[in-house]
């Protein structure tokens, strides 16, 4: 949460800056074992700080004693006594200091507005705000429910166990309907167009099935958000919220949907945190791969410094740090046997940066070989076929570069000599920068 408000906070002027020292501080808190004892709603990135205007400070006096100059002193007279009349006809609406019942109002108000607020704060928008407003009057049941109240306490109805910040404003639906496209919310949530829990579980299971008969992905998709949004609203974190985000992710990885797996991704790493039972490993494993295909050491470095040994010796985390391990070392043939043989569905993930990778090591060998064999290739970078690797050389412009091209495939052979330098003329074209999709 800390992160996201800098992130919000951040502008064009200042957003290197400031990400620089956001990295920064999250790094030394770890160095320090400070990452979960910090108040970081109390840290203050210097760089995202409002910088003062540079303005001469005498400039706004000047002009103000240019202007008095021309209007004349009667002018400001008359400016003075217009401002001395009306504070003496709204003289009864002062504040005296020895007026206690005044006082005591405006104690009052201030009260009132320091709940809504404080609400806003903890409840972010989910619509409970609204109700304070709409009734100001009961503004201190929020005071009281936080107090548990003993007056109050046999008010309130029973807490959700799936609800772990349950209170009074906890919205419950009574939709039936199994089916609801995702409309993202413009106003306070209405129980009425939201589901229950047990009418989620029964379209969770509807989805499921029409993904297996081949549904559409976008329809699927939108049921996903829709319900998701559902368990959102009323606050649901239970193990079957982590089930519903682990099976969309999957459904998003597997047609290439980044923006939906990321936002999938994030989710999970909080219900994780609560401490619900999920797919903790797989998702684990994931995320790693995903900071590879990112090639974003630091981050990924700050990650797996958090694993305990035991999530490191998981078979599909195992497995992920193999594959850090060979990019590291540039062990390529490593590399594309961890491909072949990746647990889940962390090949999907591999896909998003497998050509990369192919493109860095036809470098290497295109340097180390005088001739490389269409076949050698095709089985060393993990191609299903020699055309296919045929096709993947055409792409990158050095099929030219072939002997014997319109001969069988096992007798077609690659001039290295010829072909490094358009390889890496390419990659540095095409693979220096990465851009994902809905990263998070």
């Amino acid at each position: 949460e800390w992160v996201a408000k800098c992130l919000g906070q951040m502008t064009d002027s200042n957003k290197e800056e400031a990400q620089a020292e956001l990295r920064q501080v999250i790094a030394d808190s770890f160095v320090n074992k400070a990452l979960w004892t910090t108040d970081w709603a109390g840290v203050q990135l210097k760089s995202l700080v409002p910088k003062p205007l540079n303005e001469n400070p005498f400039t706004n006096l000047k002009r103000k004693f240019n202007e008095a100059s021309i209007s004349g002193t009667t002018s400001i007279t008359h400016k003075k006594t217009k401002k001395t009349s009306v504070a003496k006809s709204a003289g009864h609406n002062a504040l005296d200091p020895n007026d206690s019942a005044a006082l005591n109002r405006r104690a009052t108000r201030f009260q009132r507005e320091h709940a809504i607020e404080r609400q806003k704060g903890l409840n972010g928008n989910n619509g409970h705000v609204s109700s304070i407003h709409a009734n100001p009057s009961n503004s201190h049941l929020f005071h009281n429910s936080r107090s548990q109240s003993p007056s109050l306490a046999t008010d309130d109805p029973e807490a959700d166990p799936n609800v772990p910040n349950w209170d009074r404003f906890t919205i419950v639906g009574t939709s039936r309907e199994l089916f609801k496209d995702y409309l993202r919310l413009t106003s306070e949530p209405n129980p009425e167009q939201i589901r229950p829990l047990n009418i989620l579980k029964d379209t969770l299971d509807q989805l499921k099935t029409r993904w297996r008969e081949k549904a559409n992905y976008n329809w699927i998709c939108s049921q996903f958000k829709s319900l998701r949004q559902d368990l959102t609203v009323q606050r649901i974190k239970n193990e079957f919220t982590v089930g519903v985000y682990e099976i969309h992710a999957r459904m998003a990885l597997e047609v290439g949907d980044m923006v939906e797996y990321n936002q999938c991704q994030a989710m999970l790493r909080n219900l994780y945190d609560l401490g619900i039972t999920g797919k903790h490993e797989e998702f684990t494993a994931y995320r790693i791969l995903l900071l590879l295909h990112g090639r974003n050491r630091s981050d990924l470095n700050l990650y797996v410094g958090q694993l305990t040994a035991q999530q490191k010796s998981m078979p599909a985390v195992k497995h992920a740090l193999a594959v850090q391990r060979a990019l590291s070392l540039g062990n390529y043939h490593a590399f594309f046997d961890l491909y072949l043989n990746a647990p889940n569905m962390g090949a999907y993930i591999m896909d998003h940066f497998i050509d990369r990778e192919r493109m860095r090591a036809l470098i290497v060998m295109t340097k180390s070989y005088l001739t490389l064999q269409l076949v050698f290739i095709q089985s060393e970078l993990a191609f299903e076929t020699p055309a296919e690797a045929r096709t993947f050389l055409s792409t990158h412009d050095v099929a030219k570069f072939f002997k014997n091209a319109n001969s069988p495939d096992e007798d077609v052979v690659l001039e290295c000599r010829a072909a490094h330098a358009v390889l890496t003329q390419a990659f540095e074209e095409k693979y220096r920068k990465v851009q994902i999709r809905g990263a998070v």
